[in-house]
């Protein structure tokens, strides 16, 4: 039976001159503008009661910049994610309207969409794409009538099928352009057996992920690192606000340091997500369980797993990120209750007389493991129903994030076995990231 799925090809993208690099930012901040003008009336509209649909025709206002078909497309997307707003709202979601692309004084987040018909995206010894630029800047910075931007292109296509529409955007972090390029896929898995092994995620905030596979393998992605910079950025956000004359709350350093902050962040996230879902796909992976952190935090608080769990991590939007990148994979992503998962022995079941040292659990009976990847091995066999050896697990992956991508650790790997020390993803001071309730 051929399969239909849908895949994405990330490049980095790479004007070829200085005024080529301004056209671009020009083009994308342009995008920014028709973005926040046209949400800002929606939001207005939706306030007051009335129709988010009945708004301005802002493609006439934008198309001698971005041409009338990326106007339409910036417009398209637009109205999606009010769709998605109004569609999570008939669920009994309460989520906000959506937002804006920064601003003028602050900077807008600088990004686009071109249709699918309107790029062209060649890779190989002479890697470029080619985008459309309105009438107006073809003008200004002396192109042809019919001519297109034309940009360097970095990386190599992972999927092949039909292209859908292309996202552009500047990271401001990396301080890189990037393309992302949705495909569809036809004939997915058909030379592999059809998926259906199962995954359950143990989610803290030392180590983000702690996963487990029905195939015995196990994956460990630090957070150490990540969290000691989000600190930082905190600290000096706080430092700057205590300098703040009196009757100011913020000010432009400190609103582009949140921004900064949050898109370090949301990098990391959904590299994360994505290296996951790969690793899982290679695995027959179907469906993945996720612990629902929900009651947790109000019987178990503490300002710094707080701070954790909700500032730096941001669970409930590491799930949605989980759940619409899962589906292109072809993975379902459940969550459910993971209570008792970390503080129960996984040899004798013991749940009063353990604790954990950082990273090691430690029971009455002399087990010692890794606390995490005891968690999601747990946590999975109680959602499947198996029982998965300690000894038959593969030795772990560990993975850390060097800004750009994860990869596996130099350092030699996660031990799994009994009684040899793991890593964790306590607070540092033997505090939980996150504690199951009943």
């Amino acid at each position: 039976m051929s399969v239909v799925v849908r895949r994405t090809n990330t490049f980095a993208v790479r004007p070829l001159s200085t005024q080529d690099e301004q056209l671009l930012r020009e083009l994308l901040d342009a995008s920014a503008s028709l973005w926040n003008e046209l949400t800002y009336e929606r939001r207005q509209n939706f306030f007051d009661g009335e129709s988010v649909w009945d708004t301005t025709d802002y493609r006439k206002q934008y198309v001698g910049v971005l041409g009338s078909a990326t106007a339409q497309q910036v417009i398209r997307k637009n109205s999606e994610a009010w769709r998605s707003f109004f569609a999570a709202r008939e669920d009994g979601e309460d989520t906000a309207p959506p937002g804006y692309w920064g601003n003028e004084d602050d900077g807008r987040e600088l990004r686009t969409y071109i249709r699918n018909d309107q790029y062209t995206l060649e890779t190989g010894d002479r890697s470029r794409l080619e985008i459309p630029v309105g009438q107006d800047l073809k003008e200004k910075y002396g192109l042809g009538y019919h001519e297109r931007l034309r940009l360097e292109v970095a990386g190599d296509p992972k999927w092949e099928g039909e292209q859908s529409r292309l996202e552009l955007h500047y990271d401001e972090v990396d301080d890189t352009f990037r393309a992302i390029q949705p495909v569809t896929v036809d004939d997915f898995r058909q030379d592999s057996p059809v998926a259906e092994e199962s995954a359950a995620l143990d989610v803290g905030a030392n180590n983000l992920v702690a996963c487990t596979t029905t195939t015995g393998q196990q994956y460990c992605y630090e957070g150490r690192d990540l969290f000691v910079r989000f600190r930082e950025t905190t600290e000096e956000i706080a430092c700057l606000q205590s300098k703040l004359r009196e009757g100011r709350y913020s000010s432009r350093r400190i609103r582009r340091l949140y921004r900064k902050r949050t898109r370090r962040r949301d990098h990391a996230q959904d590299a994360l997500v994505r290296d996951l879902m790969e690793r899982l796909c290679d695995e027959g992976v179907a469906t993945v369980y996720v612990g629902d952190l929900t009651d947790v935090l109000s019987v178990h608080w503490s300002a710094e797993v707080n701070e954790k769990t909700h500032q730096f991590w941001a669970y409930r939007s590491f799930i949605d990120r989980l759940a619409t990148t899962a589906e292109e994979y072809g993975i379902t992503v459940e969550v459910e209750s993971e209570a008792y998962t970390t503080a129960e022995c996984p040899v004798c079941g013991e749940r009063d007389d353990t604790a954990r040292d950082g990273d090691v659990f430690r029971c009455s009976c002399g087990y010692e493991g890794h606390a995490d990847l005891d968690a999601s091995r747990m946590f999975l066999e109680r959602q499947t129903g198996t029982n998965l050896e300690a000894g038959s697990m593969a030795r772990p992956v560990r993975l850390k994030w060097d800004d750009h991508s994860w990869s596996e650790s130099p350092r030699s790997p996660v031990r799994a076995s009994p009684n040899e020390e793991r890593t964790d993803r306590s607070t540092g001071d033997g505090k939980l990231a996150s504690v199951e309730t009943a």
